[in-house]
């Protein structure tokens, strides 16, 4: 057969079937689905603001404060606080309030920042509240046999008030308390807000032991003081200006002296404020804090996020990364 011959055969067979095929469905190409996953904010169904975290039996336990600000009213509306859960740092139990101002009855108003450890089988949960007859600011105390609570006030009144605080004349520098048991057994409670506090606390976890100090060598600091160990290296983490980014210092024991390091966490996504808990987890270190990007979010309406962080080879913290993924999940 000849080439010319091949090719008219090829096209009668080619327009035959077409006509075949002129009634069948025409195949659909499907578009990529994106198989990213975006699990910041880890909290959807509700606002979450100024985390603390810890790990206890194998499982991260997350407090958080509770935005409840109407849309487009100023001014911070909280009212108790909330405990979540996980094992993977994908999927969070939501253990619903745990704890309430209303709790505490000394206290008026304001569940602001707070932090919780655990001790000899006991778990204290500090906290950050207006009082109702001491002016200003003020952080008390609950504990519970559970990490979930129920909490109750551990002292019946508060652990630190307004008037014991004179470095500054201020109505709200007793705010954001953050704990930590050193090697030897002694705890401390750091706290503040443009000045920074420090005290050791007696074993109960109730009652300070000693004076209250002022931490030095913090540049910038303005609150969310946060207290964390690796290797044989201390670090405090901080809010730093306004709006607020994260910055931290070193020390070779938690009395000091600090070293100023810089800032690790850039300003955070339609909110001023910027609060944060560090942990370690099946190897791996968290920087937990919040940001405003859920829709209808911002300064009063703050959502909790989570990303990883990562250490230097001579022990600096690098930058966080910001991310809408956060972080995979670890099963």
């Amino acid at each position: 057969m000849k080439l010319s011959e091949v090719y008219w055969t090829l096209l009668i067979v080619g327009l035959a079937l077409a006509c075949q095929r002129e009634d069948d469905e025409v195949p659909v190409i499907e578009s990529p689905v994106s198989s990213i996953v975006h699990h910041n904010p880890i909290i959807k169904d509700k606002f979450t603001a100024d985390p603390a975290a810890m790990v206890h039996d194998g499982t991260v336990y997350l407090y958080t404060g509770h935005d409840e600000q109407e849309i487009g009213t100023e001014g911070y509306l909280m009212k108790d606080w909330l405990v979540f859960s996980s094992t993977n740092l994908e999927d969070w139990t939501d253990h619903g309030p745990a704890l309430a101002v209303s709790d505490f009855s000394w206290a008026l108003r304001d569940a602001w920042a707070a932090h919780t450890v655990e001790r000899d089988g006991k778990f204290y949960w500090y906290v950050s509240v207006e009082h109702r007859t001491v002016p200003g600011k003020a952080i008390g105390v609950a504990v519970s046999d559970s990490p979930t609570g129920p909490f109750s006030d551990a002292r019946g009144d508060a652990l630190i008030t307004n008037d014991m605080t004179t470095a500054i004349d201020s109505y709200w520098d007793d705010i954001d308390p953050a704990v930590y048991i050193d090697d030897d057994g002694q705890a401390y409670i750091f706290w503040g807000n443009t000045a920074c506090y420090y005290a050791k606390l007696k074993d109960n976890m109730i009652e300070l032991d000693g004076e209250i100090h002022e931490v030095e060598g913090l540049v910038n600091f303005t609150e969310a003081p946060h207290i964390h160990k690796k290797d044989d290296q201390y670090y405090l983490t901080y809010a730093a200006e306004w709006p607020e980014r994260i910055a931290y210092a070193t020390a070779d024991s938690l009395t000091g002296t600090w070293k100023y390091q810089g800032i690790i966490n850039d300003y955070v996504e339609n909110s001023s404020t910027n609060h944060q808990t560090i942990i370690e987890y099946e190897g791996q270190s968290y920087f937990i804090y919040h940001n405003g990007s859920l829709p209808s979010g911002g300064d009063y309406r703050r959502s909790v996020c989570i990303d990883s962080l990562f250490y230097r080879d001579n022990g600096t913290i690098a930058p966080i990364v910001q991310t809408d993924e956060g972080v995979e999940s670890i099963r």
